[in-house]
């Protein structure tokens, strides 16, 4: 069950401005990740479950965050049915990502007050989500879009919440052109937690690479 609220989840990925997106089988090696994103300053992951048994890696991730990474909210990304969201949502999952718009995950996530991201590229899908009780819409792949769509969509939509997957780095290039077009908050994942730290298990690196790109954020924003 969820220890945050949907509205406590969209106001902490608006206040932070980043997700990071990870996933590892391996259960200790997941742990450090977590933390070092945590002692970075992150306070949301969203564990993009792709693999065999992703779903006992997340519920001792997520058993791990609640007692020892106090405020940290546990999500999950790459969910593709209610039934999967459902399963994650049991194993507390506090908001779930999807790469595509699905009404039968809309409903399952509202029905528990979860917050539910779907994957969007278009101005129509960005609308019906929104009809279906969104609060921050996916742009994903977010490399194909880029920031000019994102600039495109707040014109005649300044309401629409956008979090960008896909085409995002910890650069002050990439992070400023994101924000200054006008994003709620970034997904991150391989530019972030990237294989050279995941092999070499250099979390130190990761934790500082996290606080760099939270700090830009807050810059650019600010």
């Amino acid at each position: 069950m969820a220890q945050y609220t949907r509205l406590e989840v969209a106001q902490t990925m608006k206040d932070t401005g980043l997700v990071p997106l990870f996933f590892n089988s391996d259960i200790e090696l997941s742990k450090k990740v977590l933390k070092a994103c945590y002692d970075g300053g992150a306070r949301l992951l969203e564990f993009t479950a792709r693999g065999d048994f992703a779903h006992e890696v997340f519920g001792e991730l997520t058993k791990y965050a609640i007692k020892e990474l106090p405020g940290m909210i546990m999500g999950v990304g790459s969910v593709t049915d209610a039934a999967q969201a459902s399963l994650y949502m049991a194993l507390g999952a506090n908001f779930v990502v999807t790469p595509v718009l699905r009404e039968d995950i809309a409903i399952a996530c509202n029905r528990r007050k979860v917050l539910w991201s779907p994957g969007c590229g278009s101005l129509t899908e960005i609308a019906r989500a929104e009809e279906l009780g969104c609060e921050i819409v996916k742009l994903f792949p977010g490399d194909i879009y880029g920031p000019q769509f994102v600039k495109g969509i707040k014109g005649p939509q300044p309401w629409t919440s956008i979090m960008p997957t896909g085409g995002v780095s910890p650069t002050e290039e990439n992070l400023k052109a994101w924000f200054n077009a006008g994003v709620t908050c970034v997904g991150m994942g391989s530019q972030l937690i990237s294989k050279e730290i995941r092999v070499n298990k250099d979390y130190v690196a990761l934790e500082a690479t996290v606080r760099k790109a939270l700090d830009l954020i807050r810059r650019i924003k600010h």
